[in-house]
């Protein structure tokens, strides 16, 4: 009968895996709430994917590599002003994944209205960088923080839901 057991070198691995993996969550909210979009867009591998399960009709599903993530994100900063808190990780088994949950305070910029949001992130990593980010928030909440404004972009598409 062959057993084998779990090394010091495999979990010093796994650890140095989920370190990397939570830190590159950590400067995604860092670059968004900064609004540094390429810093942001240099957090996924070439290519990465942002999806939206909840994505509200006009709203893409999804964005796929630095390109289409960038010209996604470019006027987040233009139409909100966010500090993330409350960060939690979830602990999984495999260390290149992460499943966070956090909470948003911010302002719409246009209307001056509250943006105060709560998220739940599955994130998978690939050496140290964002591969797959599906993105689970409220639509409506930034929908209710934007109407009536002239927005440009994708949000446009979700001003109207309120």
């Amino acid at each position: 009968m062959t057993t084998t057991t779990a090394t010091s070198t495999d979990f010093s691995a796994a650890e140095s895996t989920r370190t990397a993996a939570q830190q590159a969550f950590r400067d995604h909210l860092k670059y968004l709430s900064a609004g540094q979009i390429d810093q942001w867009v240099e957090l996924f591998t070439e290519d990465g994917v942002l999806e939206f399960p909840y994505a509200p009709a006009g709203f893409p599903e999804s964005v796929k590599g630095k390109t289409e993530l960038h010209e996604y994100m470019k006027n987040f900063p233009e139409h909100f002003e966010v500090e993330f808190t409350d960060l939690r990780f979830h602990e999984t088994t495999d260390p290149a994944l992460v499943i966070a949950e956090f909470a948003s305070r911010g302002t719409a910029l246009a209307t001056g209205r509250p943006y105060n949001q709560r998220y739940i992130s599955l994130v998978e990593t690939r050496d140290g960088r964002i591969s797959r980010y599906v993105d689970y928030w409220n639509p409506q909440v930034a929908a209710e923080s934007l109407r009536g404004a002239e927005v440009d972009g994708v949000f446009s598409s979700i001003r109207d839901l309120a």
